[in-house]
């Protein structure tokens, strides 16, 4: 099967995916328009093969040569016969690719809808619902992405000032938990407030509850809330959430918020189970 070649850095296709991958505000305002994210290497590829939301494959004649790569691309075809391939000059991935020595296999994919909604036509969001509030490093929000797809909390609300949920370092530490999750982005604590029916749990430091005493509240629906890496959970939302601390050597000053949002989320599914 031939497929189309892309030889030049000036190629609008080759153009657009870097756009795509433009860091901050710039790189979220051209995937937000556009309503595509970059996936890159084979991990991502290949949790989306199948899915007609991947729309677009980008690989090279060494790419090809790979039978992981090209298994993973032909398995696609195969399920979703309308998805372009593209074929990069080799020396183009090095243009392409923030990763050393990266596999040659890429793919642009729609962003899912819940994504792109605006907050004011989602009315209630019930059930379980975990808040992302304003936490900025992509390592950590990824990392909380990929938690919560184990711990079974499928709805994650990012409000403003958090790292854009598909920024290609978002995606890479979330290792494929996106396509398992209910994305919402970019609200006002004033919109979770008034969308999210289950009580809410704000995981600070020196709250009155300790997590490991909350058997009751923890068996039914409850929206996690986590805060910030330097200025924690918002005056909003401790005015109406419950504060709850994870005990801890008093020697230690706090946890990565990552790691608080694995142990709350954890103990959630432990009560439950039990």
């Amino acid at each position: 099967m031939n497929f189309d070649l892309i030889t030049s850095k000036e190629n609008p296709l080759f153009k657009e995916i870097r756009l795509l991958q433009a860091a901050g505000s710039k790189g979220q305002k051209t995937r937000i328009a556009r309503g595509q994210v970059l996936l890159e290497g084979i991990h991502l590829v290949q949790t989306w093969v199948g899915d007609s939301s991947l729309k677009i494959l980008l690989t090279s004649e060494v790419g090809l040569q790979n039978p992981e790569i090209s298994e993973a691309v032909y398995s696609h075809i195969e399920i979703c016969p309308d998805t372009k391939v593209f074929q990069l000059d080799s020396a183009l991935w090095d243009l392409l690719s923030e990763l050393v020595n990266a596999p040659h296999i890429a793919g642009l994919l729609d962003i899912p809808q819940s994504c792109l909604t605006s907050p004011q036509s989602i009315s209630t969001l019930a059930g379980d619902v975990l808040i992302l509030d304003r936490i900025q490093d992509a390592g950590n929000v990824g990392s909380i992405l990929r938690t919560a797809a184990a711990a079974g909390f499928t709805q994650v609300i990012a409000l403003s000032g958090c790292a854009h949920l598909w920024s290609s370092k978002v995606l890479r530490a979330g290792m494929g938990a996106h396509r398992l999750l209910d994305l919402y982005e970019g609200w006002s604590n004033q919109q979770v407030l008034s969308a999210v029916t289950a009580p809410m749990l704000a995981a600070i430091a020196d709250a009155e509850y300790e997590l490991f005493a909350l058997q009751k509240e923890l068996q039914h629906p409850v929206a996690w809330v986590m805060g910030s890496e330097g200025q924690g959970v918002s005056e909003d939302f401790l005015a109406q959430a419950k504060g709850v601390a994870i005990p801890i050597d008093p020697r230690v000053e706090s946890l990565n918020v990552s790691t608080a949002a694995a142990v709350c989320l954890f103990e959630t599914m432990r009560v439950r189970r039990s």
